[in-house]
């Protein structure tokens, strides 16, 4: 016979690793005064019935309840009836969900196992390679080339940066390194595929147009050599030069959105065409 004194114990089950059902019953036992509720057992990756019966055998033993996230229908079928038998309180967290978006969806569910894990990893990736692109933007550390599965190279104003931002939102470390003729380019540049890197250009009279426009929003003279046709051109010339000798593919931004362009280097580094 249970105490009413006794305390009330979850038990977290589940076919993954259980954070939800875990989020689940620490949000409900919050409401109520710490003497009353007992301790979280959490079982991760849950799936044969023999576990199913030894949670529920620990279970019956306290004023306990069962809190579990199961994806496949048998499992959560068996659970139930199983817990239900022996007196035991089951909560599917998951399943009446499921249920519901199967009816308004009119489809049925995918019922693998770990998709939540697989979509929080994806986000970590993302948060990791964007993390990548600030750390390794405008050559801050040519290191960062070695690491990176895409090098962007470019004169000043032919969008590294955004196309960087743009690239690691869609998982890729991305490093961009700025071209200036008295600088001479990182070496790294030289010990890696020259498939994963991508050369890019623009037209003279457009990379004049948004250099004076820079130099403006920069409250600087728009006659300053930065914005210098010849200059430009000179830059152009050296950045040229050297693609060519790191045998790299060449893409024009002057008339591609960031997203045509990102297309385009995807497709390139996936597939090692020319282009």
């Amino acid at each position: 016979m249970v105490l009413l004194t006794e305390k009330t114990h979850i038990y977290v089950l589940s076919d993954s690793i259980g954070e939800t059902a875990e989020l689940l019953a620490k949000a409900a036992s919050i409401q109520f005064d710490q003497y009353l509720i007992g301790e979280i057992h959490k079982y991760s990756f849950v799936s044969e019935k023999y576990q199913f019966d030894e949670i529920i055998d620990k279970a019956s033993t306290h004023n306990s309840m069962i809190v579990y996230t199961l994806v496949k229908s048998e499992s959560r079928e068996y659970l139930a009836s199983q817990s239900a038998k022996r007196n035991v309180v089951a909560i599917d967290a998951l399943g009446p969900i499921i249920k519901v978006l199967a009816y308004l969806s009119k489809s049925e569910p995918k019922r693998e196992v770990g998709l939540n894990r697989k979509l929080n990893d994806e986000y970590f990736e993302k948060v990791e390679s964007v993390e990548f692109a600030v750390k390794y933007d405008d050559g801050k550390d040519p290191r960062g080339i070695l690491k990176a599965d895409i090098v962007l190279l470019g004169i000043s104003r032919t969008s590294k940066t955004p196309l960087s931002m743009y690239l690691a939102y869609r998982n890729y470390k991305v490093a961009n390194i700025p071209l200036v003729p008295e600088v001479a380019p990182p070496k790294e540049l030289f010990q890696i595929s020259s498939k994963k890197i991508i050369g890019l250009t623009n037209d003279p009279e457009k990379l004049n147009t948004i250099r004076i426009e820079r130099l403006k929003d920069m409250g600087m003279k728009s006659n300053s050599t930065y914005a210098n046709m010849d200059r430009i051109l000179s830059e152009l010339d050296y950045a040229h030069q050297l693609f060519t000798k790191l045998r790299c593919p060449i893409i024009n931004v002057s008339a591609k959105a960031i997203e045509e362009t990102a297309s385009i280097i995807t497709s390139i580094v996936s597939n090692d065409n020319d282009y």
